[in-house]
């Protein structure tokens, strides 16, 4: 893609929503066919499987964390000019809103990357609590619940006005993250033959990791060439549905990155699930099920902006540029999800005897 020529004919700032555009396209198309959802592995993880979801999901976090560390090595990306890299971190916002986040996905049945990719195939549920998210992760960035938040993030942040890299804090060699991405898709591998995934499933999911890669090489790279300060940052939705929110809202606010990836990802969804003939309309079946999914999207919307990110946003991008915010967000986003499923799901479908707690969602 010739960058200069793109931003000599339509701006910096259009052409980094172009880009957005075109990211959030193929990310899209490879979630749709890869049915690739954070929550459904936390599940699986909770009740003591490996199974599927596990493995597509491993697949997808090492696919762009090979494909990030190789351009790393290389020399054509510096994660240090990341978005995620180039602010101060909060480690406290991490844990706090990871685990609140966690809990919300397993409630609303999907985290909000896969929430867009239902709603393009007419997933009505996916909708509502998609909105929801969004306006309540907007309401937590400039809103009502933004003093909270700050608060809150403010309590344990790293030093220096910068994130930490994970490599640096502990001390390892450069090749470390690169290494740590090829034994997680030995695993991924290992966990799809015994799970019998077939192999355009595995070739999508690895597809949804890679998009990753290729969402910080091209805004990198517009970056080296841009007059205006282009941020640079790959695929993730807390922010970018908040400010795609206000956008339509206000439609002069801005180009970016972000304002391209959210219908980017919906128009991928949307041409995917038509071709794979999976257009159908669904919507709730109980009330019960319509309060779980307005609580679990109100979680998210707080808990992905105070983590800094949703479960794309740190548990592939962030984790795969080894932020050190990022990998505490998707281990508190894991703890915070199976501690849900335990208490709230298992009971309820009979698999483990239910505490005397009661829920509001039968």
């Amino acid at each position: 893609m010739d960058l200069t020529g793109l931003i000599d004919r339509i701006g910096d700032y259009p052409a980094s929503a172009l880009i957005g555009l075109v990211v959030g396209m193929l990310f899209g198309a490879a979630a749709q066919r890869s049915a690739f959802c954070l929550r459904a592995a936390t599940v699986e993880f909770a009740r003591g499987r490996l199974g599927p979801r596990m493995a597509v999901w491993l697949l997808t976090f090492s696919s762009a964390a090979v494909w990030v560390q190789v351009a790393r090595l290389n020399g054509w990306f510096d994660p240090d000019q990341a978005r995620m890299m180039a602010v101060t971190g909060s480690l406290s916002g991490a844990i706090i809103g990871g685990l609140v986040f966690g809990a919300g996905m397993i409630l609303a049945r999907g985290c909000p990357g896969r929430l867009l990719v239902l709603a393009a195939t007419g997933n009505l549920r996916s909708i509502l609590s998609g909105l929801i998210f969004a306006v309540t992760a907007q309401m937590a960035l400039r809103g009502w619940l933004s003093d909270a938040r700050t608060q809150l993030a403010a309590l344990w942040t790293t030093p220096e006005g910068r994130n930490l890299d994970v490599m640096a804090v502990l001390r390892l060699p450069e090749w470390s993250g690169l290494a740590l991405g090829v034994a997680t898709a030995a695993l991924a591998l290992y966990l799809a033959r015994r799970n019998r995934i077939s192999p355009n499933i595995l070739v999508f999911g690895a597809g949804v990791g890679v998009v990753v890669a290729i969402g910080y090489f091209l805004t990198y790279s517009l970056a080296q060439v841009a007059f205006e300060p282009v941020t640079v940052t790959s695929v993730t939705f807390t922010g970018p549905s908040a400010n795609t929110l206000m956008a339509l809202l206000d439609p002069f606010s801005g180009w970016s990155f972000d304002i391209g990836l959210v219908p980017g990802v919906f128009i991928g969804s949307f041409l995917a699930a038509i071709i794979g003939g999976e257009l159908r309309f669904q919507t709730f079946e109980s009330a019960g099920q319509t309060r779980r999914a307005m609580v679990g999207a109100v979680m998210m919307g707080f808990g992905g902006m105070l983590a800094g990110g949703c479960s794309i946003g740190n548990g592939v991008s962030g984790s795969s540029i080894l932020a050190l915010t990022a990998w505490v967000a998707l281990l508190s986003m894991w703890v915070g999800g199976v501690v849900t499923d335990w208490l709230v799901d298992q009971p309820r479908e009979g698999l483990r005897r239910p505490m005397l707690i009661r829920t509001p969602f039968p």
